[in-house]
């Protein structure tokens, strides 16, 4: 039997337009090898206190799919190792090295976050002293990033949103996506022994199945009622969300128009989780969006092209910047002098800092997995900036654990824009917890679903229900301070201090860096 190829499976976990997925099997049919997809449980990301449970069930929900796609194709079931992937691979590799179970190449899809480019670095470094052929390529963005920054200016990327749109013009759309049919056309001329392969690839004492959460230190999760995992629901909801109101709602998206307050269902396309994952392709999106839009159709930054671009412009920033996803060392973040307050910290991710609003989008956060983006904007102003004066890193680390759609660079790049520490400058301009909600339809509902506490609380004191009457509290069955929390802090108070602490900072930063003000934040969050 010829040595099988092996096809290491991390984020784009999708058949449809797999650009390295695909020429593993075209290597696998040229070298009359079996075609062996594995997916690697890395301890470095399957960690409770790190990777909450809503976020690690969607990914097994995404690898059953992928294997069940798979074997729909006729290829070999996934085959889910466990351990870091710098221990397992030197077992493939170099304990079977010249026996048939060995392994004759490896193929897998470019990282651009440094813990991914250091391992990569390093299993390709172990696979080729084993004489085995490795090869990969781009597939998590619409441009090759080393490709795209050979035609930014300087070789750096944009530091402003307008700039880098800009770039996007000058080299025009990206490929067109390959189907999953193309992606596995070869796969009929290449050999299939599942079975003989487990055995001789792995011991009887490794698991190859795909784990459940109970396995991985997890409790059970109920499931999502807006995210199933998954290649086919990713699809799925691309095709209903472009279907809408025959395509109107498409060229017609508008990022900040859009209402953080609705639910059932939110108005925007709710595919950010697909594609943190690559269950979605973003060449895919962006066609299938390009199709249906006409000469009327809103324009980026706003508009459903935009949000990609924000994706691809903070993952560019990421993929260049030192020590992006912190302040230290980071030459894009201003030095601030943060406060540390554990207990603010805890109250805010718990959603008990006694604001509605704000208390409302943290619960929804941590059940579900997801926030709309003005959501955002909203609690990490307050965490940061507006009120709580804590550091985005601890707020960063918090929507890492809770958010389907963490993505590393995407993440630390929003923290630092909405705590002023890069990009924008406008330091003055605070989200207020109490009055920005007041603009949006829906908002009762949703706090009324997520805080049930107030559930009997009037409209009128629903986002301040510190106003409310002690008469109002009891009839509502909800005295503040008792059934719900007082407020950590007095909004109208700290944020005008902490507006004098953001100028002295920007004092302090005499180094200023661009800044993307007269660029809306419109992002697919």
């Amino acid at each position: 039997m010829t040595q099988p190829v092996l096809f290491w499976f991390r984020k784009s976990l999708r058949v449809h337009d797999n650009l390295a997925l695909k020429r593993a099997v075209e290597y696998a049919a040229q070298h009359s090898a079996t075609l062996v997809p594995v997916f690697v449980i890395d301890p470095h990301f399957v960690n409770p206190d790190k990777v909450g449970v809503v976020r690690m069930n969607f990914l097994l929900e995404s690898l059953q799919d992928l294997s069940s796609t798979l074997q729909q194709h006729r290829a070999q079931q996934l085959l889910v190792l466990r351990g870091n992937p710098e221990q397992v691979f030197p077992d493939l590799l170099f304990a079977r090295k010249g026996s048939e179970s060995g392994i004759s190449a490896l193929f897998f899809e470019n990282d651009t976050e440094p813990y991914a480019k250091q391992r990569d670095t390093r299993v390709g470094e172990l696979a080729r002293k084993a004489d085995v052929h490795v090869e990969s390529c781009y597939g998590h963005t619409l441009y090759d990033p080393d490709w795209l920054l050979k035609r930014a200016r300087g070789g750096r990327p944009p530091e402003t949103m307008s700039a880098f749109t800009a770039l996007m013009e000058s080299v025009g759309p990206p490929s067109k996506p390959v189907s999953a049919e193309d992606v596995m056309k070869s796969l009929a001329n290449t050999p299939q022994d599942d079975e003989l392969l487990r055995k001789q690839l792995m011991s009887e004492a490794q698991p190859l199945s795909i784990p459940n959460l109970a396995e991985l230190g997890y409790p059970d999760a109920s499931p999502s009622r807006l995210f199933k995992g998954g290649e086919s629901a990713a699809l799925e909801k691309l095709r209903e969300f472009c279907a809408r109101k025959k395509g109107e709602c498409v060229r017609k998206f508008a990022k900040p128009e859009t209402n953080p307050a609705a639910f059932e269902p939110p108005e925007t396309t709710t595919l950010s989780p697909y594609m943190k994952f690559g269950c979605l392709s973003p060449r895919e999106f962006y066609h299938r969006v390009e199709s249906i839009r006409n000469s009327k159709s809103t324009q980026p930054p706003v508009s459903l092209i935009g949000q990609l671009y924000w994706r691809e412009h903070f993952t560019l920033l990421g993929y260049v910047t030192p020590n992006f996803d912190r302040m230290e060392g980071n030459p894009l973040c201003r030095r601030i002098d943060w406060d540390t307050t554990p207990e603010y910290v805890s109250a805010w991710e718990s959603g008990k800092t006694g604001y509605p609003w704000i208390d409302a989008c943290m619960r929804q956060l941590v059940s579900e997995g997801w926030l709309h983006h003005l959501a955002r904007h909203s609690v990490a102003c307050f965490l940061t900036r507006g009120d709580l004066w804590q550091s985005w890193e601890v707020g960063k680390a918090v929507f890492e654990k809770h958010l389907i759609d963490a993505d590393w660079s995407l993440n630390a790049a929003n923290w630092m824009w909405l705590s002023c520490s890069a990009f924008f400058h406008q330091y003055f301009r605070v989200y207020s917890p109490s009055a920005f909600p007041k603009k949006y339809s829906h908002v009762a509902a949703f706090i009324r679903k997520y805080v049930p506490e107030l559930r009997a609380m009037p409209d009128a004191y629903l986002l301040e229900p510190w106003k409310a009457p002690e008469k109002v509290q009891r009839e509502a069955g909800c005295l503040i301070g008792k059934h719900y929390p007082s407020r950590v802090v007095i909004h109208e108070d700290i944020s005008k201090e902490n507006i004098q602490r953001m100028k002295r900072a920007f004092e302090l930063n005499k180094t200023e860096r661009p800044s993307s003000t007269g660029t809306k934040r419109s992002r697919e969050e």
